[in-house]
C-alpha cells in the first residue's frame, strides 16, 4: 500500500469531475499537489456517480497520476452513496478522501469509523485513509476546531465558500469581506489542531488579478493551500504558497545565527539591533522544512 508521511505541503488541490475522461487526462498532465477527484457536486446527473467510480479506480490503478496526492471528494453522510463510494475506492493509490457538508465533530468521527472498519474488513492498516473536511455551512464554521480534533485521520480542513454563504443566507461580495470572518476562523482551528488550513475556491476563474488579491489576504490569514477549480490558476497559488529563494535563505542565516548564539552562551541572537526569540526561529526551520518538502515532492513528479 503506498503511504505517504507528509502530508504538509498541500498548496493546490484541483477539483476535477471524474465521470468525464477528458478532464481527467488534462489533469493527469497537471503539476499540481492533491487532486480532488470528484464524485459529488459536479458529477451529474446521477448516473454518472457510478461513472466516475469506475473511472477513478481504472486511473488510478494504472498509476495515471503519477505520485500526486489523490483524494476523491465523495458524497455526503446523506446522500445513500457515501458507503459505496468509500468501499470501492479504499484501493492502494488513493491517500484519503475529502468529506463534504461536515457539520460538526461527530461527522467526522462516524466517517473516521466508516473508513476503519473497511480497512479492517480488507486487511489494509488501520488508519491509511486520510480525511480532508470541507467546511461548508455556519455549523462547520462554530465547530472547525472539533472537526479538525475529531479523527486523527484528519491532516486539513478545506473551505466552500458558495455553500457556506447560501446557508448562511448572505452575499458573496466583491471586496470579500462576507468572507472574512469565517476564513480566519478556519485557519486558526486549523493551526490550533495541528492540521493544514486550505482557503475557498476563487471563483473568478479567468481574473488572475483578483486571484492575486484574494491569495494576499489568504498569505495574511495563515493558509497554506488553496481549493482550485481551473489549472491555470495553479502556479500563482503555488508562487503564493511557497517559500522564495529569499526567504529561504534569510530563514536559513537566522537559524545559523541562532545556533552561534547559543554555542557562544549568549543565548539571544541580535540581528540589527532586534532580539530573534524562539517565535522567529521557529517560523524560519518551518520555512526551512516546507522548502525542502516541495523540492523534495517536485523530484517525484
Amino acid at each position: 500500500m503506498r503511504m505517504r508521511s507528509d502530508f504538509s505541503v498541500m498548496r493546490s488541490l484541483l477539483f476535477v469531475p471524474s465521470h468525464n475522461e477528458k478532464l481527467l487526462e488534462s489533469a493527469s498532465r497537471k503539476q499540481v499537489d492533491v487532486l480532488l477527484l470528484d464524485i459529488e457536486d459536479s458529477v451529474q446527473p446521477f448516473a454518472n456517480k457510478e461513472v466516475a467510480r469506475k473511472n477513478i479506480k481504472e486511473w488510478v490503478s494504472a498509476k495515471r497520476f503519477g505520485n500526486t496526492m489523490i483524494f476523491p471528494r465523495v458524497n455526503d453522510r446523506e446522500s445513500g452513496q457515501l458507503l459505496k463510494d468509500i468501499h470501492e475506492l479504499t484501493i492502494e493509490g488513493i491517500d484519503g478522501f475529502m468529506y463534504p457538508k461536515a457539520k460538526n465533530g461527530q461527522d467526522i468521527y462516524f466517517f473516521d469509523k466508516l473508513l476503519e472498519t473497511i480497512e479492517y474488513e480488507k486487511g489494509i492498516e488501520i488508519g491509511t485513509y486520510k480525511i480532508l473536511p470541507l467546511i461548508e455551512t455556519s455549523a462547520a464554521v462554530l465547530h472547525a476546531e472539533d472537526i479538525c480534533r475529531a479523527s486523527d485521520r484528519v491532516v486539513g480542513i478545506a473551505y466552500g465558500c458558495e455553500d457556506f454563504i447560501t446557508d448562511l443566507g448572505g452575499i458573496h461580495d466583491a471586496a470579500g469581506q462576507s468572507l472574512f470572518v469565517p476564513r480566519a476562523l478556519i485557519a486558526m482551528a486549523a493551526k490550533a489542531s495541528g492540521v493544514v488550513p486550505i482557503d475557498t475556491v476563487h471563483i473568478k476563474v479567468h481574473d488572475l488579478e483578483d486571484l492575486e488579491r484574494n491569495l494576499v489576504i489568504a498569505k495574511n490569514l495563515g493558509f497554506q493551500g488553496m481549493l482550485v477549480l481551473n489549472p491555470k490558476e495553479v502556479p500563482l497559488v503555488h508562487q503564493f504558497f511557497s517559500p522564495t529563494e529569499k526567504e529561504v535563505a534569510d530563514a536559513k542565516e537566522l537559524i545559523a545565527l541562532s545556533e552561534e548564539a547559543v554555542k557562544e552562551g549568549r543565548g539571544v541572537a541580535v540581528i540589527n539591533g532586534k532580539f530573534i526569540g524562539p517565535p522567529i526561529i521557529r517560523d524560519a526551520q518551518h520555512i526551512v522544512r516546507r522548502s525542502e518538502i516541495i523540492s523534495q515532492l517536485q523530484g517525484m513528479k
